[in-house]
């Protein structure tokens, strides 16, 4: 009992010295999950839910932070306390700082390798990092990434001490909408709709241990007209080195199972399958071992839902997207991802699930991640509670001076060579992460014309690496004769202004309701929406006519809808909830309702 009580004491004590070196800065709005932030362990669930592993420890927490001149030596002393991982431009990171293009940001903190692992690898993860990263191990710089969006690891078994806490530095330089790299909405000036920059770490940070021959990734590609799945393992070795073992449940029960050697997909038959979709998100597990010289030397976790996106011409000769080989009309909202308290970073796994529930508690059954990429969990989450997802490339290269006349010349951005090896690196990294979320239906390489470039060969290479989805090769943008769908943007009313017989036609944006609600603002003054209404009963009445008038469009060829937004964004008042979550703005149960209709317009 004594023994239970000093470790309350402990923990307690521990809770304390954390709160009192962390506050959330700034007087910005928060949501309601600001004040659930724990900063002795942030974000503690395991970050990547598709392939999972029993023993893991985050390193999520108080960092100390500096920033220093570009080229500068690793710093002797720190500035202060950051909160990782929230990016140091947020609230929530505790220092609410820019950083710019001429300067870099640099991380440290200690760990100690638990005992239990001796003999192990250590694997060192980062979720993300915006942008590109330099990373130090005990003084030795051990390896670079570059790219904001998607995870990376290093081994470092090698660079590690014994009997001493290990130290880790990180640098990170992020030029935002200086240079050329992937950054969507941010910018250096924010305003209108461009927001305040992301720079550094803002997704977990962890540490793992695995054998020297491990599983790096596992691929699931599922086909319901053959009733099969095929999984394929990548791992650490050269294919061939050890055996794979595959096991499928269902409700905890095996149904199916399977070996191979490493590097090829083992197929397996998924008897009276059952379909995922929004209506019943049924998911599958699945167990991999690696098996080298008859002892197992490595088990994941993973999952998978059976179902098909496929494009079929109906009755009266319009080209339509099927999901699971049913005409369905997909509706649902822009969805930015933005967080006034987290920026990129949603506060709480509550939180960043949160947006999707409420997405299909208003009626709709699929969301477009717009010019983001969300952590892992997100699409864990979107799995799960069943909603459809249209993944945007985020956009890049150039910046917003340019749009209005690109826009309308019809031009595409004519990159350099080191921008477009690191498009296509970037893309491929996104599709690599997300191919095997049951919940990604549709690539959308660009939007609008923004950093638009090499369409044709863009759409194509999409297509070859991941045939199972469609592909939006633009979505508003300049159009050219390849992908699956023609996508349209009109505000704020839903009208079709083009049509193309051979492919898909869509409404990627519309909308834009504005309604400011007080007290729930980024800023007092200066919000904006495309069309601004005083009361949620006149928003509601809008947003209700323009649904009817989008049904009506649907018998004449649209096969899907955007509305533009589920949230606001900083000084963006057009979404359907405040940027802090606390009010829906329009009367949900009307919203509710009419979304309903348009998404059954096209029945069985």
């Amino acid at each position: 009992m004594k023994r239970h009580l000093l470790t309350i004491l402990f923990l307690l004590t521990i809770t304390i010295v954390f709160a009192q070196s962390w506050a959330p800065a700034g007087d910005k709005i928060k949501t309601p999950w600001a004040e659930k932030v724990d900063p002795a362990n942030p974000l503690p669930e395991y970050p990547r839910p598709m392939l999972e592993r029993p023993q893991w420890m985050n390193l999520n927490g108080l960092w100390e932070y500096a920033i220093l001149p570009k080229g500068s030596a690793i710093p002797g002393t720190f500035d202060g306390k950051i909160l990782v991982p929230f990016a140091i431009e947020s609230s929530l990171s505790g220092v609410q700082k820019p950083v710019g293009e001429d300067n870099e940001l640099w991380y440290s903190r200690s760990f100690t390798v638990p005992p239990a692992w001796k003999g192990s690898h250590i694997m060192l993860n980062f979720g993300a990092v915006d942008w590109k990263a330099d990373i130090w191990i005990n003084g030795i710089q051990i390896g670079s990434h570059q790219g904001g969006y998607t995870p990376f690891s290093f081994d470092i078994t090698r660079w590690l001490v014994t009997g001493k806490p290990q130290e880790l530095l990180v640098r990170v330089w992020d030029p935002t909408d200086r240079s050329f790299q992937p950054r969507g909405k941010q910018v250096s000036r924010p305003g209108g709709i461009w927001y305040t920059a992301v720079t550094g770490i803002w997704q977990t940070v962890w540490i793992e241990p695995v054998s020297e021959n491990h599983i790096v990734s596992v691929k699931t590609v599922t086909n319901i007209d053959r009733n099969t799945v095929a999984v394929t393992p990548v791992t650490s070795f050269a294919d061939g080195t050890g055996l794979i073992e595959v096991s499928i449940f269902e409700n905890g029960k095996v149904i199916a199972a399977g070996k191979g050697i490493s590097g090829q997909q083992v197929l397996l038959p998924i008897p009276y399958a059952k379909l995922w979709s929004p209506e019943t998100p049924f998911l599958y597990d699945v167990e991999v071992s690696l098996n080298v010289n008859g002892k197992i030397a490595d088990k994941v976790k993973s999952y998978f839902g059976m179902r098909k996106i496929s494009v079929k011409r109906d009755d009266a000769g319009i080209v339509r997207m099927q999901l699971n080989n049913k005409d369905y009309f997909q509706f649902g909202p822009l969805d930015q991802g933005w967080w006034p308290d987290g920026l990129y970073t949603a506060p709480t796994d509550e939180a960043l699930k949160s947006d999707i529930v409420k997405t299909k508690e208003l009626g709709f059954n699929l969301i477009r991640k717009h010019v983001k990429v969300e952590p892992a969990r997100w699409y864990y989450h979107c799995d799960h509670e069943g909603i459809l997802v249209w993944q945007d490339m985020p956009s890049g290269d150039e910046g917003p001076e340019w749009q209005t006349e690109q826009y309308f010349n019809g031009s595409e951005v004519e990159r350099t060579a080191e921008s477009e090896e690191n498009y296509r690196s970037e893309w491929k990294a996104i599709i690599d992460l997300l191919i095997s979320n049951p919940c990604v239906v549709s690539w959308v390489p660009f939007n609008e014309s923004w950093g638009q470039f090499k369409t044709v060969d863009i759409v194509q290479w999409t297509k070859r690496y991941d045939p199972s989805r469609l592909v939006n090769p633009a979505s508003g943008g300049n159009f050219y004769p390849a992908g699956d769908i023609l996508d349209i943007h009109h505000y704020p009313d839903p009208k079709m202004t083009l049509y193309d017989g051979n492919r898909i036609c869509v409404l990627g944006e519309y909308g834009g309701i504005g309604l400011a609600i007080p007290d729930h603002l980024w800023l007092k003054d200066r919000n904006w929406g495309y069309v601004q209404y005083k009361t949620s009963k006149e928003a509601t009445d809008a947003y209700i006519d323009l649904a009817e008038k989008l049904k009506k469009l649907i018998a004449r060829g649209f096969s899907a809808a955007i509305y533009t937004q589920i949230t606001d964004v900083e000084i963006e008042v057009n979404g359907l909830m405040t940027y802090d979550r606390k009010v829906v703005k329009l009367e949900a149960d009307r919203i509710s309702k009419v979304n309903r209709e348009v998404c059954g317009a096209l029945g069985e």
